[in-house]
């Protein structure tokens, strides 16, 4: 059974805490408080002081949070207003500051918590950055994740023929993953063709898919609430011509790259510019528009980022997507994606890294 790392965690918050002049924190964002809690529902406010912390949640979750909770926190159940009940407890200790996460905390709430504290201050992303590096269990997840979605990918592909359409593929390929026991889907799964594949964030279509297109599969899997994110360009219904075959080996020879290359201590524009120079070398610099990567974790986008503007060093026991592309309008695009976890030994690949280029003839 893996360690509870849930009183480090809330000890690690509270020590970023001090170094603010801070004396308690009001999480909101909720991969937050599933981190420092357990807690998994879909409403909840997490007040953490130096000596306890505090989960308020509704009727719906009153058998629920026990079970999942624990002794990490001590549970609050209004069935009425959680906000009233936060107010009875900063009443408690008057003098406190809270901090509160200003990038997930609505101005409405805001508001709320001005009432229940006469002194707040917002604070940036305290547990987030604590979030970056993982445990092992944390990697695991990530790794399970990653293999169900390879899983259901494999059965799909060769169903995949010309003349089908995107939401036909996206449903089989959304079912393969829940039959494995992806808890649910991390993000609306891409599948875009043809021209369509230029757009980065396509959203899946009634288009039908045409002999010899490129189809770009963007989709994930989640396991114990961690989530994999995977892309796979193919080609459907005939052999690759000569220039698809120069735009995909470009994105994948600088994919290649930068999983091999990328170390912990870079800094995330460092890890960017291995792919973004080899692309730039072979024409495609504005093809290239977005960053190589993000971070992977309880949500599917988090830090760190690897981008053209990231000056932050990537830590070891970070989980990052190296996914370069390009996309060229009215004609198509390719995207490649695996996620991998830096160590101090160097990346290990938590997804196949199978990407060679398929045809689906």
């Amino acid at each position: 059974m893996p360690a509870d790392r849930r009183p480090e965690r809330q000890s690690g918050v509270r020590a970023l805490l001090a170094g603010e002049g801070l004396e308690a924190l009001l999480v909101t964002h909720l991969p937050n408080i599933r981190y420092l809690t357990g807690f998994t529902g879909s409403a909840g406010l997490l007040l953490l002081r130096p000596d306890d912390a505090l989960l308020f949640t509704d009727f719906r979750y009153a058998t629920q949070a026990p079970a999942e909770v624990g002794r990490s926190a001590d549970i609050e159940i209004d069935a009425a207003n959680v906000w009233e009940r936060l107010k009875r407890a900063c009443a408690e200790r008057p003098g406190q500051t809270i901090g509160f996460e200003a990038h997930a905390l609505t101005v409405r709430d805001a508001g709320r918590l001005k009432e229940c504290a006469r002194r707040t201050a917002p604070v940036g992303e305290l547990v987030e950055a604590l979030r970056v590096v993982k445990a092992p269990e944390e990697i695991e997840a990530i790794a399970a994740a990653a293999d169900l979605a390879q899983q259901a990918l494999a059965e799909v592909l060769p169903t995949i023929r010309a003349g089908q359409t995107e939401l036909l593929v996206a449903s089989r390929l959304e079912a393969a993953l829940r039959r494995r026991g992806s808890e649910w889907h991390p993000f609306q799964t891409i599948v875009a063709s043809g021209p369509r594949a230029a757009l980065p964030h396509a959203h899946t279509s009634e288009r039908v898919i045409g002999a010899g297109e490129f189809l770009l599969l963007d989709f994930g899997a989640q396991v114990d609430g961690y989530s994999a994110d995977l892309t796979r360009t193919v080609v459907v219904g005939g052999r690759a011509d000569e220039r698809q075959r120069a735009v995909y080996e470009a994105v994948r020879v600088a994919q290649l790259r930068a999983r091999q290359d990328i170390r912990a201590g870079m800094t995330g524009r460092a890890a960017d510019a291995l792919a973004r120079d080899l692309l730039a070398a072979r024409g495609f610099a504005e093809a290239f528009g977005h960053s190589l990567g993000h971070g992977l974790g309880l949500e599917v986008h988090e830090a760190p980022r690897l981008s053209a503007t990231a000056e932050e060093q990537l830590p070891a026991g970070a989980v990052v997507t190296i996914e370069p592309g390009i996309y060229l309008p009215g004609w198509g695009g390719v995207r490649l994606e695996d996620d991998i976890v830096l160590t101090a030994e160097g990346p290990r690949g938590l997804s196949d890294g199978l990407t060679e280029l398929v045809e689906l003839v």
